[in-house]
């Protein structure tokens, strides 16, 4: 028997009761199941089962997936590195952009656009964990691409994402979400009209839903370990 509509509701279950915890409503946080690695058989799973928001790392693996499931009306979020040679199909398949932290990547990403789609959705990633693996804008220099990416006629931009080091303790991870909360004011008191927080995996979510966070981005804990 599938288990990912039970993995999948207990996920949405601890959103719920993690979001009434901190005081906020349930249906403000988003629930993005990420099925990176994952078979189109995996997605539809989730899919019968009420979720619409799936989110992919890897442009080679999530293309045939989207094209099989192309009928259906599935959102589809990109959250992995990004690349300039492959901004055509990002832009064409996906309706958000989560890891964005170049301008000459945006500015690819708008001018690849099909008009006859809505503008792409973006988040800036930021990195405040230091480590020099992971990508993202320095804070110094969040407000000036900030402006620069919101200026673009083919993006919206719609908020921050982050990763905290997964092997600091949980309160410097706590931290890293709060800063990025913090960031993302310090942004809208400069004008620009943002409301997305993504932050947040399995192991986590609490605590940066109460940070803030406005979509959690969940793999592990509704389809199981990934193939190593």
């Amino acid at each position: 028997m599938n288990e990912i509509p039970k993995r999948l509701a207990r996920v949405n279950d601890r959103v719920r009761a993690a979001a009434i915890a901190s005081g906020r409503r349930p249906e403000d946080v988003t629930l993005l199941a990420v099925s990176k690695t994952k078979p189109v058989s995996d997605v539809l799973a989730a899919y019968r089962a009420g979720q619409r928001r799936f989110g992919e790392n890897y442009l080679q693996d999530a293309l045939p997936k989207i094209r099989e499931l192309t009928n259906t009306d599935i959102e589809w979020h990109f959250i992995g590195h990004l690349q300039s040679n492959k901004a055509p199909e990002i832009s064409r398949y996906f309706a958000w952009v989560h890891g964005l932290d170049q301008l000459r990547h945006a500015e690819r990403l708008s001018d690849r656009r099909p008009e006859g789609l809505a503008p792409l959705q973006v988040c800036l990633q930021v990195n405040l964990s230091g480590e020099a693996s992971k990508g993202g804008v320095v804070p110094d220099a969040l407000p000036d691409l900030a402006h620069a990416v919101d200026r673009l006629p083919r993006l919206r931009l719609r908020g921050l994402m982050t990763m905290p080091d997964p092997n600091s303790d949980r309160d410097s991870q706590r931290r890293v979400f709060a800063r990025l909360c913090a960031l993302l004011v310090e942004l809208q008191g400069q004008g620009l009209d943002l409301d997305t927080l993504s932050m947040g995996m399995s192991g986590d979510m609490e605590d940066a839903i109460a940070e803030g966070a406005t979509i959690v981005r969940i793999g592990t804990d509704i389809f199981g370990p990934r193939a190593t």
